[in-house]
């Protein structure tokens, strides 16, 4: 009876044991498959847009779980092109490449980026059917300009900053260069050249400074970020002469604007309220003044004469007579803008 008993209980143990094992075995299994997924499927952390700056590397991930004996692909819809089958390469472009990492995820990265780049990739498993997800890439440009005018005009002896500032960007970029002529500029030579490169907020500001400007330092200077455009100005160091001297035959009204652009702008403005004497009266006046300026700027050295008529016409123009060191005429586009805006709110009222 005894024994019987002991036979009893290694039967038991032998029953706990084996169906202990098949829990386990059990647990194993829907651990592997997750639930009610029997095959392979995509993570739903997978992204659906990626952004990556110009000239910059792309990262496109792609979290296939459960993948099994299956494949996995990346196409460029655009164009359908089949760029990878696993980790084999079906396109000549190096930039592209298949990467297998961590937590089965097949990345497709794009070194690189050019504009070209931007838009759907699919990545796709070899399922019957096919199964696949559309991921979306963004290319940011960067804007690349120099503060100021295309030409900047110094004295000998100043002081000249040039500031370039790259904005819209994503990152910094790795350096800027500067160029004079072609040459790089190095920020070597104490107490004459001075770089600074800043990162301002979405912003990267490059300031270029020259001390003690000479005459030899005038030409163009192109700031040159990497895997970026370049933008350019022109400097020119003067030595005693007035900008008049190089802007031959160049006079302004206020605000800096050719007298005779000035006074069409004035005309247009107001020959649209019928006021036919004034108009004619500025045409008169327009003509007689260009003559006046043949006269005077036959050279630009000799004194300008200070008569009656030219006063009267300088002061009913509203016109500095010190013309000649006016600004540039260039912003010529802003003051007609300006005078447009005003005749559309007067034909409003």
């Amino acid at each position: 009876m005894r024994r019987s008993s002991y036979v009893n209980y290694y039967v038991l143990c032998l029953v706990c044991w084996i169906l202990l094992g098949v829990s386990t075995r059990s647990h194993s299994l829907v651990k592997r498959f997750d639930g009610i997924y029997t095959g392979p499927y995509f993570d739903s952390n997978t992204p659906t847009n990626i952004t990556a700056q110009l000239g910059t590397h792309a990262y496109l991930p792609c979290k296939v779980r459960q993948l099994g004996n299956k494949s996995v692909s990346w196409i460029r819809r655009r164009d359908s092109h089949i760029l990878s089958v696993d980790r084999t390469m079906f396109i000549p472009d190096e930039r592209f490449q298949a990467i297998f990492g961590e937590a089965d995820t097949w990345t497709l990265q794009v070194k690189y980026v050019q504009a070209r780049d931007e838009g759907e990739y699919e990545c796709q498993i070899s399922t019957d059917p096919k199964k696949s997800h559309i991921i979306k890439l963004n290319i940011v440009v960067p804007k690349i300009e120099i503060l100021g005018d295309r030409d900047m005009y110094v004295k000998t002896g100043s002081t000249v900053a040039i500031r370039c500032v790259i904005k819209q960007s994503l990152e910094g970029p790795f350096y800027v260069f500067w160029y004079h002529e072609g040459d790089r500029v190095l920020n070597y030579q104490l107490g004459k050249i001075d770089i600074q490169t800043k990162r301002i907020e979405q912003d990267t500001v490059s300031s270029l400074v020259i001390h003690n400007a000479r005459r030899e330092d005038s030409g163009n200077y192109t700031c040159s970020p990497s895997n970026l455009d370049s933008a350019s100005v022109q400097l020119h160091v003067l030595n005693g002469e007035h900008p008049a001297a190089i802007q031959r035959g160049i006079s302004s009204a206020p605000g800096g604007c050719p007298t005779l652009w000035w006074l069409a702008g004035v005309v247009t403005l107001y020959s649209s309220h019928g006021s036919r004497m004034f108009v004619l009266l500025l045409l008169i006046l327009m003509v007689l003044y260009s003559k006046i300026h043949l006269i005077l700027r036959r050279n630009d050295n000799q004194a300008r004469p200070q008569g009656w008529y030219t006063r009267i016409i300088d002061y009913l123009l509203l016109r500095d007579p010190d013309y000649l060191e006016r600004r540039d005429p260039r912003r010529c586009v802003d003051r007609f803008s300006e005078i447009n805006n005003k005749r559309a709110e007067s034909e409003r009222i």
